[in-house]
């Protein structure tokens, strides 16, 4: 196990001076400050390089230089107002220093500073007057001639700190767009993930819902039957409770097949066994049917083969509209199934004639109803479901064929959704 290694010094120093603006402020200010008093006392010459000690700063310059330095101290905190300080500090060496000291280093450093915090527009507006106001006074007074490569240099070093301090704000800046978009779109994949999981947490809580209420329905149906006639007729008893031991396999059996798709990779093999349909209506009715609850079915589908989403929502609307008959439409209730083709839709419709009960859900409500509702209309189709005129109850899905919600993809490429096109997708039929 390695040991994690201790920061250098340099990392240390570094990271306290930015944990303390000013103290790095500070250091610099007096490093510019060595730098002017160093400099004043060198003569550039004109061959063979700079001359040392060929002349002496006076007292008005070393208090410029001083008054320079010490206001580079709040350039963060007040840029501008750093700049004009450091800038009429340095037009007065340059218009009455004789011999003339660097003074105009620390306007160069403040210019800096305000490129670097300001916008590019204010940048250029501050730049440019400094750049002129320094080289004019520069190049106007003193013994040097106007062309002379000091009053050029104020021009120059100027120019490029205005240059420099917008560069590093630029590339702050698009550091900072960098990390804004990586940090957004972080945002917006873990908000996609919550609301997969929702999505599929409802999904699957349909499911449940399906199963569990069908299946424990009729396990209640055909306990009471047994409970009822276990004394005066065993063998119909016995017929009841092979009827709830076939309910609750078939229970366990589609629960199991709904909990394997929640296993993760390397988990034992999730169950075979085909997802319900259409083809297992007669099936469906059958168990219905020995639980007291007369059903006729009519179809006329043409053998239309459906994709499995629309298969498996017609057989869950017919199971839960089955259910709610059997649990609130009350005894002697019959109920009529019908399956129909109408042109590109599938028609499921489910009616009875019970006058109901007081936990009948009349105005369409209950969990297991909105299930209905949200599983068609995730699939492009309708479902309503209210009381009949004259009695009774009626539940009617339009499933379509093909996906539309597929189809709506291409479509909206050529031409915006109509009216009625919304109405059906959305709306619902009564």
């Amino acid at each position: 196990m390695t040991t994690p290694q201790s920061p250098g010094p340099w990392t240390r120093a570094r990271a306290w001076l930015q944990a303390h603006p000013r103290a790095w402020d500070a250091a610099l200010a007096t490093a510019v400050l060595a730098c002017m008093i160093v400099g004043s006392f060198a003569d550039p010459g004109h061959h063979g390089g700079p001359r040392w000690g060929t002349r002496t700063p006076d007292a008005p310059s070393l208090t410029l230089m001083v008054l320079g330095a010490a206001a580079l101290i709040f350039r963060r905190a007040r840029p501008m107002i750093v700049l004009a300080v450091t800038g009429a500090l340095s037009l007065v060496e340059l218009i009455t220093g004789d011999p003339r000291t660097p003074v105009a280093m620390c306007a160069v450093i403040a210019l800096f500073t305000v490129a670097a915090r300001t916008d590019r527009t204010t940048t250029w507006r501050v730049a440019v007057p400094t750049m002129t106001v320094l080289t004019g006074a520069a190049m106007l007074a003193g013994p040097l001639p106007w062309y002379a490569q000091e009053n050029i240099a104020v021009f120059a070093w100027t120019g490029m700190a205005a240059a420099a301090g917008d560069a590093v704000r630029s590339r702050r800046d698009f550091v900072q767009a960098i990390r804004e978009r990586a940090e957004r779109a972080e945002r917006t994949r873990e908000e996609e993930a919550r609301r997969r999981v929702a999505e599929e947490r409802l999904r699957i809580a349909r499911d449940l819902h399906d199963v569990v209420a069908h299946h424990i329905a009729l396990v209640n149906v055909q306990a009471g039957v047994a409970a009822h006639v276990m004394d005066k007729r065993p063998d119909q008893a016995k017929e009841a409770l092979a009827h709830v031991r076939e309910a609750s396999r078939s229970a366990l059996n589609e629960l199991r097949a709904t909990v394997g798709l929640l296993r993760q990779t390397g988990d034992p093999e999730a169950p075979t066994e085909p997802a319900p349909g259409l083809h297992r209506l007669d099936e469906l009715v059958d168990t219905f049917r020995h639980a007291g609850l007369p059903v006729e079915v009519a179809r006329a589908d043409q053998d239309t083969t459906l994709p499995a989403a629309v298969d498996l929502a017609a057989y869950r609307v017919i199971q839960e509209a089955l259910t709610n008959v059997q649990k609130h439409a009350g005894s002697g209730a019959k109920a009529e199934v019908s399956v129909v083709r109408v042109g590109p839709d599938i028609e499921v419709t489910v009616l009875d004639n019970g006058p109901g009960n007081d936990e009948r859900p009349e105005d369409g409500g209950g969990h297991g109803l909105l299930g209905m509702r949200e599983r068609v209309t995730a699939l492009g189709g309708s479902c309503t479901a209210g009381p009949r005129h004259g009695g009774g109850f009626r539940v009617h899905a339009i499933l379509p064929v093909r996906n539309r919600a597929r189809q709506a993809t291409h479509e909206a490429q050529a031409a915006p959704p109509t009216a009625n096109q919304t109405q059906m997708q959305t709306g619902n039929r009564v």
